[in-house]
């Protein structure tokens, strides 16, 4: 796995990993031969506590960036996770269907959620480095 490092925010510490791309919205993407694999932060995990429940697209299914595109249910709540770059779905993780705790257990590895092939690849150029990242969910933390 690429290198990775752990930062405070706030009361929540979690990993964040170099080499990746970010959203605002906490999912993370590794580009991987013209597409990419998608999950959701160590922090967006420790947020959401404890995973139950997921719900994912269909593989052929296209999204535009920004849009819905799978569900997770946790002890706390229930939250979206956002498509971080328009296209259609290649494949998902199945083995979350009957072990969403791996979300929690292994974000960046086990617990990846699905896989997008970019319709737009140039809208990567938008997502976010793991520095610009770590800023971004400071500020949030901070309430700014």
């Amino acid at each position: 796995m690429a290198e990775s490092y752990k930062v405070k925010a706030g009361s929540i510490e979690f990993t964040v990993v170099k080499g990746l791309l970010y959203t605002e919205t906490d999912e993370w993407v590794r580009l991987e031969n013209g597409k990419a694999r998608v999950g959701i932060t160590d922090y967006a995990q420790k947020k959401l506590t404890d995973i139950v429940g997921v719900e994912l697209p269909e593989p052929g299914d296209e999204f535009s960036k920004g849009d819905p595109v799978a569900t997770l249910e946790s002890m706390k709540a229930t939250a979206d996770v956002y498509a971080p770059l328009s296209g259609r779905i290649l494949e998902v993780n199945e083995r979350l269907y009957e072990e969403p705790e791996l979300v929690n257990k292994d974000p960046y590895g086990e617990g990846w959620l699905f896989v997008i092939e970019p319709s737009n690849p140039d809208e990567a150029k938008e997502l976010l480095d793991d520095e610009a990242y770590v800023e971004s969910v400071k500020k949030r933390e901070e309430g700014h």
